[in-house]
């Protein structure tokens, strides 16, 4: 019996697939793309054999004929394409139910081109995945936009164009293997600007006094800091340059003496309220989410990272719980609003649902209005308690912000009172001294009932309050306590994953739905990484930005990158075409374009210069910060000392840089080797010190050997060296068969080698005292598993996916955490003995994504 046609419905992931398919039943086959089918080649094996002697085959794109792309499909797609085509035998028409985006439509496109269907193909767009929005898609489907398709291509080209022209500038100039990509290099120059900033600041040092009043004994004490003396301003720290230099001549500077002389001044006198303004405040709610301000909030208030919560929401949407989730809209529907005001009404009351449906206008630049924002999915919206029982940890708390978010967003504004209250104390030697503090009453709280947002700042909390006695001009007050307090001014702060989102959404740079790929991109091609939640720049993201603005300023400039993103979206209105516009960037028009240069005068690129950053002078000697081909070191005069990977930019000083330059360096001469007359060397490379014979003759490199971890490089003797260099040494030959047996020092620790046999040793200091008696023994036990076993680690937490619990381990490669099932090595700024739960599940995942997209 043949089998019966049915519509063929298309998206993108299995468990998208797996929840229209519930709603859908028996009457529709849905299956997923899982991602993209197609794209342009990785690497040159991927290139089709006939296009390999092609000019532009290693670019993949033909810039010579309309930059015509060459797509292939992945040798790790080819297996889902050929169960596509199968399903698409039994079909009586395709839709096409990838996401209403650039993206989304792209995809759908390269299905179209693929799978080349005889049967009517359909596209078919919603904004959530519910039972109410699959029907409406079907029973409305359009026509593919062939206008987003070209504005994605012409995203993808430039990309490639920008990636694969400029980063072999790096590999010649700066190191091999550095990538150079349109957003990611800007977003690596805010991060480098900002360590720039901190290295050039210069702290303040400066004094004031915090008063403690009471105005009689039936009232609670308050505080309240100096101001001002004798009608004069008293310095604070927004008064100082980032040089340390005051930028006004009106304040009075107190330093600790004088701090401590007005307070003895001040001993045993009363103060009085000069004045008390009171003004009503008022606080009206956030707009619902859209994907930055998620992604910001998400980092401030759960502490996740960008793509730690594009990975929860992209569940939350696929498995039918929010709407999705790249989105620049701040607007809702109307059967949103009227979910969110009838939620209000019933579990808050009517005191806290606005006459009217609020309503949030974008004020995002280059903002598409095509979704909705992010917010609970469906007519009515499920209670997170709800919502908890059915996914896993990172889920449930962040649905539990986009409801909170949504629902606030339509209830009423919190209001009270703020009250600024002067005071003046005058002192036993005539001055005045002025305090000042303003308080807050919160006595209707609105939105913030459901919803307080997280803040970078140290102000005050929206929610918060402080309180302040009754007061009124001319009461006396009497002055409890009076304590100096000495401040230094702080260095600009380093970004965090959302203080840099924020920054790149207003400098118009990327797309909201990139932001997450481009944080975890500059910090995987060692570009950026993290101590906290702060982002530290490397030695070698100095040396890409400063190669990047001197010799290809306009692919790092903020306003070119931002003109870009408009000129993409006009592609996609169909206001431009986009290959007039990609001629333009790549051959130029009137000024030079990327190809010119590329292939211009490269040579005047003194990758020395590039790499240099000045640190300052010792003794007149200047120390400067390198970047070399294996990595950052310091120099001072013939002095070279290397950099440790974990010291922040900004904290190597003068002092510190002398410090590693006093260290042992690789130039100490241990002594003359007796046999061969040549200098026995101590050096320190990348990979750390180790010991040298003699010098590279011709192209015959020296004999060299690592020294064991349990050596100490001050203590290292020139026969222990002679040691060293010994192996691998010949322990002796088996006489049974008379193959010899070698001891050596391998990647994965001490062992011996027989043939093809190999037995592990336990410790390096037995390769230079094993015996051929001790060494035949163990040939002669079976194999036992190569490297060492893991010990028991500590136990920090649970895994939110898998359940289990997570321990944090010592491997062969370094520390690591595991849940049982999957092992993530730590990353560089992760300390082993202080790791959370929280980032220990954050590297759990994305080692499972790298699994997934592997196949």
């Amino acid at each position: 019996m043949a089998a019966v046609s049915k519509p063929l419905i298309i998206v993108e992931s299995p468990a998208k697939a797996r929840t229209i398919a519930g709603f859908l039943g028996s009457a529709y086959a849905v299956e997923s793309s899982i991602g993209h089918i197609r794209d342009l080649p990785s690497n040159a094996d991927e290139v089709p054999t006939r296009y390999r002697t092609q000019s532009w085959a290693r670019l993949g794109v033909d810039v010579d004929h309309d930059f015509e792309p060459l797509y292939i499909i992945p040798s790790s797609k080819k297996k889902q394409v050929h169960k596509l085509k199968d399903a698409l035998q039994k079909a009586d028409a395709v839709y096409l139910a990838t996401d209403e985006d650039r993206e989304g439509e792209s995809i759908a496109w390269h299905l179209l081109e693929v799978l080349k269907p005889d049967v009517p193909v359909r596209r078919m767009v919603f904004h959530e995945i519910t039972k109410r929005a699959i029907d409406e898609a079907l029973d409305n489907p359009r026509e593919l936009d062939r206008r987003l398709v070209d504005a994605q291509e012409a995203r993808r080209i430039l990309d490639r164009l920008v990636g694969y022209e400029v980063s072999p500038v790096l590999w010649r100039k700066i190191q091999p293997k550095l990538s150079a990509g349109r957003v990611q290099s800007v977003a690596v120059r805010i991060v480098v600007e900002r360590e720039l900033e901190r290295m050039a600041f210069r702290s303040a040092a400066y004094w004031d006094l915090l008063g403690t009043f009471r105005p009689d004994d039936r009232e609670s004490p308050f505080t309240a800091p100096l101001t001002t003396i004798d009608g004069r301003p008293v310095a604070q720290g927004k008064d100082y340059d980032a040089q340390g230099n005051l930028t006004r001549d009106d304040v009075v500077v107190f330093d600790e003496a004088a701090a401590n002389g007005l307070v003895d001044a001040l001993d045993g006198v009363d103060a009085e309220v000069t004045s008390v303004e009171s003004k009503p405040y008022r606080r009206s709610p956030y707009p619902p989410f859209r994907t930055s301000t998620l992604q910001q909030e998400a980092g401030r208030k759960l502490r996740f990272s960008a793509s730690r919560t594009m990975r929860a929401a992209q569940r939350l949407y696929e498995n039918g719980y929010i709407t999705y989730m790249r989105t620049d809209s701040t607007s809702l529907s109307e059967s949103a609003i009227a979910a969110a005001r009838q939620l209000i009404a019933t579990e808050f009351g009517d005191a806290y649902l606005p006459s009217r449906p609020r309503v949030y206008r974008n004020k995002v630049k280059n903002a598409q209005e095509a979704h909705e924002a992010i917010r609970p999915a469906g007519d009515t919206f499920l209670s997170p308690s709800d919502v908890a029982r059915r996914v896993d940890g990172d889920e449930a708390k962040l649905y539990d912000l986009i409801w909170k978010r949504t629902v606030a967003s339509q209830m009423t504004d919190a209001t009270g009172d703020s009250v600024q209250v002067a005071i003046q104390a005058i002192a036993t030697d005539g001055r005045r001294a002025g305090f000042s503090q303003t308080g807050r009453v919160i006595s209707f709280p609105g939105f913030l009932r459901v919803y307080v947002a997280g803040s970078d700042s140290n102000g005050m909390r929206d929610d918060e309050e402080l309180r302040l006695p009754s007061l009124s001009a001319g009461d006396r007050l009497e002055i409890v306590d009076m304590e100096p307090k000495g401040h230094e001014t702080k260095p600009p702060a380093r970004f965090t994953e959302a203080s840099l989102i924020r920054r790149l959404e207003e400098l118009g740079v990327g797309r909201p739905s990139t932001y997450a790929s481009i944080l975890q991109t500059i910090q995987d091609r060692g570009y950026v990484w993290k101590r906290s939640n702060a982002l530290i720049p490397t030695f070698t993201a100095f040396a890409v930005v400063a190669l990047l603005k001197r010799h290809f300023s306009n692919l790092i400039d903020y306003t070119f990158t931002a003109r870009m993103e408009d000129d993409l979206d006009r592609i996609a209105a169909g206001d431009e075409q986009s290959v007039p516009w990609l001629s333009t960037f790549y051959f130029g028009d009137g000024a030079p374009g990327l190809k010119d240069m590329v292939t211009g005068p490269l040579d005047e690129i003194d990758p020395r210069e590039i790499g240099s950053i000045p640190i300052g002078t010792d003794h007149d000697t200047p120390i400067v910060a390198r970047v070399g081909r294996y990595g950052p070191y310091l120099e001072r005069g013939d002095q070279r000392a290397s950099i440790p990977e974990d010291l922040p930019p900004d904290e190597l000083t003068v002092d510190r840089a002398i410090e590693l330059l006093a260290a042992p360096d690789g130039d100490r001469v241990l002594g003359v080797d007796p046999d061969t007359g040549k200098e026995v060397h101590l050096r320190f490379g990348r990979f750390g010190p180790y010991v040298q014979l003699g010098e590279a003759e011709g192209s015959a490199q020296p004999k060299r050997s690592s020294l064991f971890k349990s050596m100490d490089p001050d203590e290292v003797t020139l026969d222990d060296a002679r040691a060293l260099l010994q192996l691998p040494r010949v322990v002796g030959v088996d006489p049974a068969d008379g193959d010899e047996i070698v001891a050596r020092n391998g990647r994965y620790g001490p062992y011996l080698s027989k043939a093809k046999d190999t037995r592990s040793l336990d410790t390096e200091e037995s390769l230079l005292t094993v015996t051929l008696d001790e060494a035949l023994a163990l040939f002669a036990r079976p194999k036992q598993r190569r490297g060492r076993q893991s010990a028991p680690g500590r136990e920090i937490g649970t895994d939110p996916v898998s359940g289990n619990p997570v321990q944090v381990k010592d491997g062969r490669f370094g520390p690591y955490v595991t849940d049982g099932k999957v092992n993530a090595s730590l990353r560089k700024g992760d300390d082993p003995a202080t790791i959370t739960i929280e980032r220990a599940a954050e590297l759990l995942q994305l080692r499972r994504d790298r699994i997934a997209a592997k196949g």
